[in-house]
Order: structure tokens, then C-alpha cells, then sequence
């Protein structure tokens, strides 16, 4: 195709601009994919909606370009689906005029544009580079420096579009509220965003609030005056101050207690702090971030959360997956980890045994990226091989070993238990030893040979280069 049919808004068609094709026509197919690919772009090209879905997590294009009119889903389904899995994801449809009231009210719930048939080529390279222009620049630079997203290892198709929205989501002051179950990462992700934002000079302050009991929440946000309560001997700067023109993280959102939340409700709405036993309120700039593992809209249901504060905090809403949603990240982290851990406990741990690494990716993962590196750290505090064994993985998981001795393994493992029971139990004398086994002296020293044990270590007064000791003497004599 000629050069002048590339996109004109100065936004240069990549390897990484990667276009997601869908009509069920051949023949249009075809002809779309020939354009965009002769325009430079990388195209995957589908002809059912649901193909499309199931392109999306494998393919991670940068731009949805969809006919209206599909088998099974149509167009507007699909761009449903794609809003709701991939908020910042472009959609472009493609409509016949017996469609352009369905297309139009499409645009008004967030399609970049649509197109009408036939369409004009240079037109649909136009708003292809527009579209593009809006979010690749974003994601291009959140890539180009990853100092912000360091702590966060991961290379999954859902965070990868987590970290981009995040990275968008941090250029403004919106409020951001993060979802996700316990040890998923809220607080890594929260000062994630504090670094990619223009606040990252400036302090980054975290506050548990369902660890604080409810009489010292209120000082510990707000600050108290001097003499405002018994205990209070001096003026305190709450958090809010503490953080003033930085970011706010409110953990455990949903565990502050109902009177909390109105006084907090009071300080969004005025941007101000009134510290405890004051009659002065102290204007405040910071940003915030609210987390929470509990499901906010039913605890609005029961009364237990406010609706107004609710709203306040959910400007822009960000839901962390389970570790075990991401699991192609679990040998990653799990990696790192034993890297990091292993510095720190000062040892020589070169990684996991293949059959160590597999029972990691396959748990269950409750608690998520934080039971990972407990994991981790317990299996790194106990090897001693330079390998991490399949057996203290499962003893940190607390998996049962399924290894299954033979039969003369088992023998052998049960004599040698055996034996070492009985010379405990007669302080290392093998004529006792031997007759508690029904064994003549000579056969019992044959068994205590075959399994390397020496009776003199097994007496309470044994030094620790005692030998066999006189019973072996006189069995020599014998």
C-alpha cells in the first residue's frame, strides 16, 4: 500500500501496535488485514465475536476494530465485554446504515468511533492512529522507565494492562480504590502508583484502619492538640498532615469503624484537617488511595459502609488478580524471592528442583504473592543443597509427600528405625538389645554393621569418639 495511507496523526504504526480484526465476511476480513498490515501494523483477524474474547489474553492487541453485524455476539456485545475485561482498550466499529443508531449510542458509552460501509481508507487510518495517539504514548513511556513498578514482578498478560492503567491512572489526582483478596499486593500496587505520579517527591504514607483501635484512628489521621485527651501532652500531626502534598494509602478501607467515615467523608469533601480538641481546620493536599479485600457494595447494602464516602474514594477503581489467576508469574516470583532471601540468610541457592518449581505453580495460593514468599523463605532458612528440594517445598506447603518407597527401601529404612529404637532404649548395651530383638548377639551385630551404628554412641555417658566399646571386643573374642 502506499506510504501516504499510513495514520496522519504523527502516531507511527510499531510491532507492538498490534490491531485485533473482526468480521465475519472473508472477503472484508481480508481486505482490512491487507490495509492495516500494508499501513504497518500488526493485525489478528477473526470472524466471530467470540473468537475475538478468546484472542484477547493471548493477543493483547492495542486496538479492537469490529463489524456491528456478527454471528452469535454481535459488535456491541463484543465492545461490552472488551469495557469491562479492558477499560483503556480502543474499539473502532464498523457499521451498515441500518445500524448507525446502534452505533451512535455505542459511542456514547465509550466506542472510540465507528465507520460506516463502505468506508473510506485513509478515513479508517485516521481514527486508527487517533485512537492509538490517545493511549500508546502512555504506555509506551510507563514502559520506558520501570523504575516506578520495580517492586512489582510479574510478566502476565492482567497485570501488564493493571500496571498501564495504573500508570495513566497515576498522571491525575483521581482517587483510586484497590480490590483484591489479602497478600495480593494492594499496598505494593498503591506505592506503585504514588512513584509514576507527580507527587512521587513528596511523602508516601500508609495507614492500616481496621489494625488501629477506633479511640486512636481519629488522632492518628487527624492529629490532636496538646491537652485534648488525657494522654495528650503535646500537639500531633496526624497522617494527613504527614503526607501533605504526597499520597495517602487507607488500607483495610472497609474496617473503619461508621463514625470514622463521616469525620473522613467531612475531610475529602472540605480538603481539611481538624485535629482533635481544635477548633481550627488545616487545609491538606494529598492524594488518596484506598484499599480493601472486602466487597464494599454489600456492606453498603447492610449499612456497614457510607455511599456517599463510597463514591468519594471509587473515582477510578483498579482489582488486583489472585496469584492464582496469574500463575504463569508464580516461577517469577518464586525466583526472585529465593534471590533476594537467599542474600539476606547469606547462603548459596542457585533455584528450585524442576519437580520443586511445578508443586509451587500448582498450590492453591490462598494468600496469595505474601504466602509466596513466606513459602520461600521457609525453604530458603532450611536447605542445605544448593538446589531447592521437591520435600521442603511441600513441608512449607504443607503438602503430605507422595513418594513412595520399594519395598527394600522401606525394609531397610524401618530396620535401621528399629534398631535405633532398641539401643536407646538399653543406653547402647547390645546383649540387652539383642535380647529384646530375639536376635543371638552375633546376628545383631551383623544388623547394627549394615546400617553404620555404633552402640557406644548411643550411651548416656558416651564421649563423642566412644567406639563399639567392650560388648565388640568380646563378640571379636567369641
Amino acid at each position: 500500500m502506499p506510504t501516504s495511507n499510513k495514520p496522519s496523526s504523527g502516531a507511527s504504526a510499531t510491532a507492538q501496535q498490534r490491531i485485533l480484526v473482526v468480521d465475519d465476511d472473508a472477503d472484508m476480513l481480508r481486505l482490512l488485514s491487507l490495509r492495516l498490515k500494508g499501513a504497518g501494523y500488526e493485525v489478528i483477524a477473526v470472524g466471530s465475536a467470540e473468537a475475538a474474547l478468546a484472542q484477547l489474553e493471548m493477543a493483547r492487541p492495542q486496538l479492537v476494530l469490529s463489524d456491528v453485524r456478527l454471528p452469535g455476539k454481535d459488535g456491541l456485545a463484543l465492545f461490552d465485554e472488551v469495557r469491562e475485561r479492558h477499560p483503556s482498550l480502543p474499539v473502532i466499529l464498523l457499521t451498515a446504515h441500518g445500524t448507525i443508531p446502534d452505533a451512535v449510542e455505542a459511542t456514547s458509552r465509550g466506542v472510540f468511533t465507528y465507520l460506516t460501509k463502505p468506508y473510506d481508507g485513509k478515513d479508517l487510518l485516521q481514527k486508527i492512529g487517533e485512537a492509538l495517539a490517545l493511549s500508546a504514548p502512555v504506555v509506551a513511556q510507563a514502559h520506558a522507565n520501570e523504575a516506578w513498578r520495580a517492586e512489582i514482578v510479574s510478566r502476565s498478560n492482567r497485570m501488564t494492562e493493571l500496571l498501564a492503567e495504573a500508570y495513566m491512572v497515576a498522571q491525575s489526582d483521581a482517587s483510586v480504590l484497590l480490590l483484591g483478596d489479602s497478600g495480593a499486593g494492594k499496598e505494593l500496587l498503591a506505592q506503585a502508583i504514588h512513584r509514576a505520579s507527580p507527587r512521587a517527591a513528596r511523602p508516601f504514607v500508609a495507614v492500616n484502619c481496621g489494625a488501629i483501635p477506633e479511640a486512636l484512628l481519629e488522632s492518628e489521621l487527624f492529629g490532636h492538640v496538646k491537652g485534648a485527651f488525657t494522654d495528650a501532652t503535646s500537639n500531633h500531626k496526624g497522617l494527613f498532615q504527614a503526607a501533605e502534598g504526597g499520597t495517602l494509602l487507607l488500607d483495610e478501607i472497609g474496617d473503619m469503624p461508621p463514625a470514622l467515615q463521616v469525620k473522613l467523608l467531612r475531610v475529602l469533601q472540605e480538603r481539611a484537617v481538624r485535629p482533635v480538641g481544635s477548633s481550627q481546620s488545616t487545609p491538606i493536599n494529598v492524594r488518596i488511595i484506598s484499599a480493601t479485600h472486602r466487597d464494599l457494595e454489600a456492606a453498603m447494602a447492610t449499612a456497614q459502609f457510607r455511599e456517599d464516602l463510597y463514591y468519594r474514594l471509587n473515582v477510578v477503581t483498579l482489582a488486583l488478580p489472585t496469584l492464582a489467576e496469574r500463575r504463569e508469574d508464580i516461577p517469577l516470583l518464586a525466583n526472585h524471592f529465593l534471590d533476594r532471601l537467599a542474600r539476606k540468610y547469606d547462603k548459596r541457592l542457585s533455584g528450585f528442583a524442576p519437580e520443586a518449581l511445578k508443586a509451587l505453580t500448582t498450590a492453591a495460593w490462598p494468600g496469595n504473592v505474601r504466602q509466596l514468599f513466606n513459602v520461600v523463605e521457609q525453604v530458603c532458612a532450611l536447605s542445605t543443597t544448593p538446589l531447592v528440594p521437591l520435600t521442603l517445598v511441600q513441608r512449607a506447603l504443607r503438602i503430605p509427600s507422595a513418594q513412595v518407597l520399594s519395598f527394600a527401601d522401606a525394609r531397610q529404612r524401618f530396620e535401621r528405625e528399629y534398631l535405633v529404637g532398641l539401643l536407646k532404649m538399653t543406653d547402647g548395651n547390645v546383649a540387652d538389645a539383642a535380647r529384646l530383638a530375639q536376635r543371638n548377639r552375633t546376628e545383631f551385630y551383623r544388623l547394627l554393621q549394615k546400617h553404620a551404628l555404633t552402640p557406644g554412641h548411643f550411651k548416656s555417658d558416651a564421649g563423642p569418639d566412644e567406639g563399639l566399646g567392650d560388648d565388640v571386643a568380646d563378640e571379636r573374642q567369641e
